[in-house]
């Protein structure tokens, strides 16, 4: 059974205007893609359980997917390929699957609330960044939610074809097992070949 957030997550900035939450995933992996979600929900909802999806389980993120999808005015998801980040960096490939979903939105918001400190400013649209929002606001939160399950998904099937690095485990996180799978079977199709894919100690044994 999940357990309540201790403190309440607020559902807008300022009441009364059209917000969208903006987070992202995968940001930190080895391989695979970064995915983000824009969320705007509506001005009367409410979740006691929803909160920053690194503080629930699997189970649970999965859970609060449906529930945010059904119930938001508006979702989007946006992508940015292990290729596009190699080519322009991390940090604009995050803020590329970010105004990548916000493009998708079949509503346009007036505000964005975005998690992080920093963003690159999307057309017409103002934005506030927030350090730490997917656990401040609701629609941050339920981006996080639905960008941290979306790329799962990716992550599982690549899986199936690429079983050596146990990226239904690891989600292409620097885990020490991914580590020595890149160092016996070498690069997938899928790693980022501008991040350290080995460390030290790795590399002092090979």
């Amino acid at each position: 059974m999940m357990k309540t957030r201790a403190t309440p997550l607020q559902l807008y900035l300022q009441e009364g205007r059209l917000e969208a939450g903006c987070d992202e995933a995968g940001r930190g992996c080895l391989a695979g893609p970064v995915v983000a979600a824009a969320v705007i929900l509506p001005p009367d909802f409410k979740n006691e359980l929803l909160n920053d999806s690194k503080k629930l389980s699997e189970k649970h993120r999965y859970q609060l997917r449906p529930i945010i999808e059904e119930q938001a005015v508006a979702f989007a998801v946006g992508i940015v390929s292990h290729t596009e980040i190699d080519e322009i960096n991390i940090l604009n490939a995050s803020f590329l699957a970010m105004h990548r979903a916000v493009d998708q939105l079949n509503l346009k918001p007036e505000h964005l609330l975005i998690d992080g400190n920093r963003f690159k400013a999307y057309p017409e649209i103002n934005h506030t960044c927030v350090i730490k929002g997917d656990g401040k606001f609701l629609p941050i939160a339920a981006a996080s939610v639905l960008a941290k399950t979306y790329r799962d998904d990716l992550m599982n099937g690549l899986h199936g074809k690429f079983p050596h690095y146990a990226w239904d485990r690891n989600k292409g996180y620097p885990t020490v097992a991914h580590r020595k799978a890149i160092e016996q079977f070498g690069v997938s199709p899928h790693h980022r070949m501008t991040f350290r894919l080995l460390d030290d100690q790795l590399k002092l044994n090979l």
